[in-house]
C-alpha cells in the first residue's frame, strides 16, 4: 500500500481508502455483517488506514467502530459525516446554515456517532452536504473549532454535493476546511478543472468518492441489468441507463484496448493519477473487492497518453436526479 499526505493535516493516509456506505445495510442490498467485518479486517491487513462512514449509513458507524477498536494496535483514521438538520439532500441554493448545520445539531450528531461507534474521537468530521453560500455565516465554524479543541475531532471537511465540484471553491479558498470529498471519475472529470488545483494551492486534502460510478465503471453494468427493490442502484440505474453505461464503457475499453473486467482497475488508476488526490474510497463489501482494489496501489499510474485518451470520455450527467 502506498500513502499520501491528507492536505496540510500532517496525516499520511492510504491512497486506497475504505468507503463504508455499502456495509451499513441502508442503501445497498446484499451486505452481511460477517462478510463486512472480514472485509474491513482484510483491508487493514492490506494497509488501508482510512475509513469513511457517516451517521446516515445505517449500521456502518457501529461496524466500523467495532473493527477499529479490535485493531487498536493499528493506526486507522476514521472519517464520519453529519447529516443536514433539515434532511434536504443535496443542499439547494438559498438555505441558511442555521437550517442545515447549526452548532447544537453538529454536536448532537457527533455525540451520537461517538456513542454508536464506541470511539473517543473522529479524525475527520464532514458535513454531508455543502453550499458555498454558508462561508462566513452561522455558528458552524465556531462549533468545529471547539470540537477540535476538545479533542473530539482532528479535522473538518465537507462532502460536496453530487456533481457540483465548484460549489466548494469559496470554502477551499477560505482556509478553514481541511478536506473535501468529491465525486471524481472517468465520466465526471469536472473536479480537475478548478477544484483539484485549488485544493493543491491551499493544502486541502481530497477524498474521492464514486470513482467507479456506483458500479458503472466496473464492466458489470450492461443493458438489462437490474437491482433488488430497496437497493438505491435500482433508481440510479433505472430505465435505459444501464444500456447507456454499457455503451460508454465499451467505448473506453475499445479505445484503450483493454478487457471489460479491466475497467475498474483503470478507473481507480485514473483517479490516483491526479496528484491532488489524497485517497480514493471505493465501497468494498467483500474480501474479494478488498483484494482487487487494494492491489491497484502499486505505484503504476496511467500514462499521459492514456489520460489524454480518457479525457475524450467525459460524460456529464446526474443519475442521482
Amino acid at each position: 500500500m502506498r500513502y499520501r499526505e491528507l492536505g496540510r493535516s500532517g496525516l499520511s493516509v492510504s491512497e486506497i481508502g475504505y468507503g463504508a456506505w455499502g456495509i451499513g445495510e441502508s442503501g445497498w442490498v446484499g451486505a452481511t455483517e460477517d462478510e463486512s467485518l472480514r472485509a474491513l479486517h482484510r483491508a487493514i491487513d492490506r494497509g488501508v488506514n482510512f475509513i469513511d462512514t457517516a451517521r446516515g449509513y445505517g449500521e456502518s458507524e457501529r461496524i466500523v467502530g467495532q473493527v477499529v477498536r479490535e485493531r487498536a494496535g493499528d493506526q486507522v483514521y476514521v472519517a464520519t459525516k453529519v447529516p443536514p438538520k433539515n434532511g434536504i439532500w443535496p443542499a439547494p441554493d438559498g438555505l441558511d446554515p442555521a437550517e442545515t448545520f447549526p452548532g447544537a445539531h453538529i454536536r448532537d450528531s457527533l455525540e451520537t456517532s461517538l456513542r454508536v461507534s464506541g470511539l473517543d474521537h473522529f479524525d475527520v468530521l464532514q458535513f454531508h452536504v455543502w453550499s458555498d453560500e454558508w462561508v462566513g455565516r452561522g455558528d458552524w465554524l465556531e462549533t468545529i473549532a471547539e470540537l477540535k479543541q476538545q479533542g473530539k475531532i482532528r479535522l473538518f471537511g465537507v462532502s460536496i454535493n453530487d456533481h457540483q465540484p465548484d460549489n466548494a471553491l469559496a470554502l477551499v479558498r477560505s482556509g478553514v476546511v481541511d478536506t473535501v470529498q468529491v465525486i471524481y471519475n472517468i465520466f465526471d472529470q469536472a473536479p480537475a478543472d478548478a477544484l483539484l488545483p485549488a485544493c493543491q494551492e491551499h493544502g486541502v486534502g481530497v477524498i474521492v468518492r464514486v470513482a467507479l460510478d456506483e458500479g458503472g465503471l466496473t464492466g458489470r453494468i450492461t443493458a438489462g441489468t437490474t437491482f433488488p427493490e430497496g437497493d438505491f442502484r435500482s433508481r440510479y440505474f433505472r430505465g435505459d441507463r444501464p444500456a447507456q453505461v454499457e455503451q460508454h464503457v465499451n467505448a473506453i475499453t475499445a479505445e484503450l484496448g483493454i478487457a471489460p473486467d479491466e475497467i475498474a482497475e483503470t478507473a481507480l488508476r485514473y483517479v490516483l493519477s491526479a496528484p491532488a488526490v489524497s485517497t480514493v474510497i471505493p465501497g468494498m463489501r467483500t474480501v474479494r473487492n478488498v483484494e482487487r482494489n487494494t492491489a491497484v496501489s502499486d505505484g503504476h499510474l496511467l500514462t499521459d497518453g492514456r489520460l489524454t485518451l480518457l479525457a475524450k470520455h467525459r460524460w456529464q450527467r446526474n443519475f442521482y436526479a
